[in-house]
């Protein structure tokens, strides 16, 4: 059984310390996280021992270390775990600045620490099947992808003032997705931004609603879609166009429970939280991060793509500031 340090005790470490719970290979040995009551409440929860950063990273019993604290501490928390020889499973993005990324490329090789990038969609399983008939050529050759994600409603904009920007916190899930779908690096960018939903989204330096077209070197096209705001639930899809036909992943709802009658059809309505949505891709990600630490596979998704998800998300913001297309 792998020891694992968790480090950050939110709403997204929680979720994270449940699944390594719900691992047989996994144990979490030790929160951290600089609020106290959080700390210890998912500690005593899960059987764990609160500590500093240090503390469990100086322990030889631990093999891993999640990465699950805020996004301007991804990289440095990262890099610690890496130095103490830990295989690191890190939430996205891995920096909010591009070129403090990619700086840190020759040191991460040189530690040579396994390092698991937390793009959740990729373990979906309705859009890792889409992916796996795309890529077996199901509807010939892939020529243009459709990526629609919407949320239900706007977060606080406290958290919009941190968040890095619409791009990098919200559209970078659809750069990894784009990328892995087309199966070759988008090389130019077209980007447009609008405050549709909430002025103090603009008020706080964001957009609220971007549209963005990637183009491949070949020549393939991907539209993406993101709204803070759907009215109707969490709107997560994907059609992928090739030579031969149409590939589609629609959204998850809350039962298959269907009313008809003289008016039509009626179906339920669609999950409205992301952690709902996504339940089963967070746990099939503790699955993967066991794997890795099982020496049964190398991670996913990993630095590289990070980083260069994270240049399509400031590539895109040049893009809309600009009004102009930018190579990548």
């Amino acid at each position: 059984m792998h020891a694992i340090a968790l480090i950050g005790a939110g709403r997204i470490g929680r979720i994270h310390a449940a699944n390594i719970a719900a691992d047989p290979r996994l144990k979490l040995a030790y929160v951290v996280d600089p609020v106290a009551d959080a700390a210890a409440a998912l500690a005593r929860q899960f059987g764990a021992t609160v500590a500093s950063l240090d503390q469990a990273l100086a322990d030889p019993s631990v093999r891993g270390v999640v990465v699950a604290s805020s996004t301007d501490t991804h990289l440095d928390f990262s890099l610690a775990a890496a130095e103490a020889g830990k295989a690191v499973f890190c939430e996205k993005p891995l920096d909010q600045d591009l070129a403090r990324a990619r700086a840190a490329a020759d040191r991460l090789e040189a530690l040579g620490a396994p390092l698991f990038l937390a793009f959740n969609r990729r373990f979906d399983p309705n859009f890792a099947a889409l992916q796996a008939r795309l890529a077996g050529g199901a509807v010939g050759t892939l020529e243009t992808l459709h990526i629609i994600s919407h949320d239900p409603a706007p977060p606080p904009v406290d958290y919009i003032k941190v968040s890095g920007g619409i791009f990098k916190d919200m559209v970078i899930h659809d750069f990894d997705m784009a990328r892995w779908l087309l199966g070759e690096e988008p090389t130019e960018v077209f980007a447009s931004t609008s405050v549709l939903v909430d002025p103090a989204i603009g008020a706080a330096g964001d957009a609220d609603t971007a549209k963005t077209i990637l183009r491949t070197g070949s020549g393939r096209l991907c539209v993406i879609s993101n709204s803070r705001r759907s009215g109707y639930g969490y709107d997560q899809r994907i059609e992928a166009f090739g030579s031969k036909g149409m590939i589609r992943a629609q959204n998850q709802l809350e039962t298959t429970v269907e009313t008809w009658g003289e008016e039509g059809a009626a179906a339920d309505r669609f999950q409205n939280f992301f952690l709902d949505r996504y339940a089963t891709a967070y746990a099939r990600e503790a699955e993967h991060f066991a794997d890795i630490l099982d020496d049964k596979c190398a991670p996913l998704v990993g630095y590289a793509d990070g980083v260069r998800a994270l240049a399509l998300a400031e590539a895109a913001a040049a893009s809309a500031a600009g009004d102009c297309l930018v190579k990548v």
